[in-house]
């Protein structure tokens, strides 16, 4: 058996990491000098391409990452089964770094999109994964949320490739219905609603 705790300051910390490295594509190439504002407004507005993928990833890693904060079991331990889906899970997590300089850089070929989308499927599938073999897993809203998210992810995923076939830069924007997840989640919890 394995301490959840222990488990759980490992996933914090690698999401950490990895929703740090993310922005690290996200810069002005070496040889840009602008010599004005505007040349430098005009460079900062040229990251956009890769701003996208930085914000779509941050996000889907951030809503994972809260998912799984708000995943309630009642068991301080885990077996090697749990241990291990949780390993590839956040070897997942890892490697969202690298598909999102990707999809950043050629997001106007399929491919990329295939890689990206892929890779945001695979995250949700195993998360999804991890949820049905929590011991002691505690129902209520959280877990429907959780659910939902994991659904929208992989719907999201599979029509980004699916649109990747006609226009892979309008691909990529589908994969910005998880941003939606938060909204929706006052349908699960009416109790969210600003008062």
């Amino acid at each position: 058996m394995f301490s959840k705790a222990r488990l759980d300051t490992l996933s914090d910390g690698i999401f950490a990491v990895a929703m740090t490295l993310l922005v690290l594509d996200v810069r002005l190439p070496d040889d840009f000098h602008p010599r004005d504002g505007s040349e430098l407004l005009e460079g900062l507005a040229g990251l956009w391409p890769k701003f996208l993928p930085y914000a779509l990833s941050f996000s889907v890693l951030g809503l994972r990452w809260l998912a799984n904060l708000e995943l309630r079991m009642r068991a301080e331990y885990v077996n090697r089964e749990y241990v291990n889906w949780w390993l590839l899970y956040l070897l997942l997590i890892t490697c969202v770094p690298f598909s999102t300089i990707v999809v950043g850089r050629f997001a106007h070929f399929a491919p990329a999109i295939w890689l990206y989308a892929g890779h945001t499927l695979l995250i949700a599938l195993v998360g999804m994964r991890l949820v049905a073999i929590t011991p002691h897993l505690e129902q209520g809203d959280h877990l429907r949320f959780r659910q939902f998210s994991a659904v929208l992810l992989i719907v999201s995923s599979l029509l980004a490739i699916a649109v990747s076939f006609v226009s892979p830069r309008l691909a990529l924007w589908t994969l910005a219905l998880n941003l939606a997840a938060p909204m929706v989640r006052v349908w699960f919890d009416p109790r969210l609603l600003p008062r």
